[in-house]
């Protein structure tokens, strides 16, 4: 597939090492960087709000906050609930 338009990806970090988990952040953010549209529905909340520019936080299958990734990332409440702070 050359050049496309949209990457999904389901849960990418599952079962990988710190370090792979890191350095696949970095591909991502390149990625997206370099243009391409990326959809992340990923459990490791930190990982994905680093990589995000937009974010949904679900519970239960239910949007329960959404907004800018840097800015929930600040919220107390999802430090709390999904980033151990």
């Amino acid at each position: 597939m050359s050049r496309p338009k949209l990457m999904l990806l389901d849960e990418p970090t599952l079962g990988l090492a710190p370090i792979i988990i890191e350095e696949l952040g970095q591909i991502i953010r390149k990625l997206a960087s370099e243009g391409l549209t990326i959809l992340l529905a990923e459990q490791n909340a930190a990982m994905a709000l680093g990589c995000a520019d937009r974010a949904y936080v679900l519970q239960s299958g239910s949007i329960v906050t959404s907004g800018q990734a840097k800015q929930l990332s600040e919220t107390s409440e999802v430090k709390q609930m999904y980033l151990g702070a």
